[in-house]
């Protein structure tokens, strides 16, 4: 948990430093929530008003409890963007709702795994589209597996067929076991 802090505080840091020397001025919008229907509402209420995402962490902050952070920023990009999160234990279910939204033109922005009040540790995908105009359309494979020589084997075979690596995490599955939990997009043909 604290290497993903440390992550998001790098990651902030570089993006002012570079704001701070190019003459560009930044707003962020911090939001942290336990529910990811909340945060999803929040992400779009914030893209709505020229908000694009940044980072997201999921574990426990200070005073929240165990939720979802996301860092939204202002500045520099133009476009409204729509937001979607999809929080889940069950590797199945996370790649037909990725392929549902790929194919409405949803690309990839981030993932985490956080302890949700009702469904336990799930992971987290947030994927973003364009609000404004057509939007490319993707494929997503999700790899889900215990052991690190599988992977290996197993995104070989993706990326001969045109997906790239994209995220990693280790999720808890509903079966109760840990997993490295990969996900891979290409655009669609």
């Amino acid at each position: 948990m604290i290497h993903a802090r440390v992550l998001v505080c790098v990651v902030v840091s570089l993006w002012l430093c570079s704001a701070t020397l190019l003459g560009e001025t930044l707003d962020y919008r911090v939001l942290a929530t336990s529910k990811t229907s909340t945060m999803e509402k929040e992400m779009n209420e914030a893209g709505e008003a020229g908000f694009v995402f940044s980072a997201v962490m999921g574990g426990e902050t200070g005073g929240g409890g165990k939720e979802v952070v996301t860092v939204m920023v202002k500045g520099g990009e133009a476009g409204r963007k729509r937001y979607k999160l999809l929080a889940t234990s069950r590797t199945g279910t996370m790649q037909k709702e990725l392929q549902e939204a790929g194919a409405e033109g949803f690309g990839y922005c981030g993932q985490t795994v956080f302890q949700s009040a009702f469904g336990g540790r799930e992971v987290a995908v947030i994927l973003e589209k364009n609000a404004d105009g057509p939007a490319q359309r993707f494929e997503y494979l999700l790899l889900a597996t215990t052991r690190t020589s599988t992977m290996q084997k197993e995104l070989q075979q993706a990326g001969a067929t045109g997906f790239r690596l994209l995220g990693m995490v280790v999720g808890k599955t509903a079966m109760g076991g840990s997993e490295v939990v990969s996900i891979l997009q290409r655009v669609s043909q």
